[in-house]
């Protein structure tokens, strides 16, 4: 499954990536997130609860940045396992553009599920991984206004 996208964020482009960066504000908008840690400066755990379809699983997995361009750029790349409900991995590159006091995000990315969650049919599956974007994306919006006051 492959996904593209572009987000307007109302705020400067330094503080989007610190926001990218942050846990705190990571777990706030993943759908689902139940705990987020930094492991490391590019290194991070998470146990995530998710419901696709018939199926609900809890996925415990780790998440990694590489390619890290900062303010401007990196690859976000994680891999989790749900059990009986099968696992999820994926990773997405992460762009950062400045226009006027706004940032334009792009995001390109990739994933695979397996499992029982395979088995629901990739219509269904590419539908909810959509709406899990949509939402952690104006969630993550919307955390960053907050904070800046917008």
């Amino acid at each position: 499954m492959d996904m593209t996208g572009e987000e307007r964020i109302a705020a400067p482009r330094d503080a989007v990536w610190a926001a990218l960066n942050d846990p705190e504000i990571l777990k706030q908008c993943i759908p689902g997130c139940q705990s987020l840690e930094r492991i490391s400066p590019t290194e991070l755990t998470a146990t995530v609860k998710l419901k696709i379809g018939p199926v609900s699983a809890s996925f415990n997995g780790e998440v990694k940045l590489s390619n890290i361009n900062a303010p401007e750029s990196y690859t976000i790349s994680g891999e989790g396992k749900g059990g009986i409900a099968g696992f999820a991995k994926g990773g997405a590159d992460v762009v950062l553009k400045e226009d006027g006091g706004e940032t334009i995000l792009q995001y390109e990315a990739k994933a695979q599920v397996g499992g029982k969650i395979a088995q629901l049919g990739s219509r269904l599956v590419d539908s909810s991984a959509k709406k899990l974007a949509q939402q952690f994306f104006a969630d993550f919006t919307a955390a960053i206004n907050s904070q800046s006051g917008v």
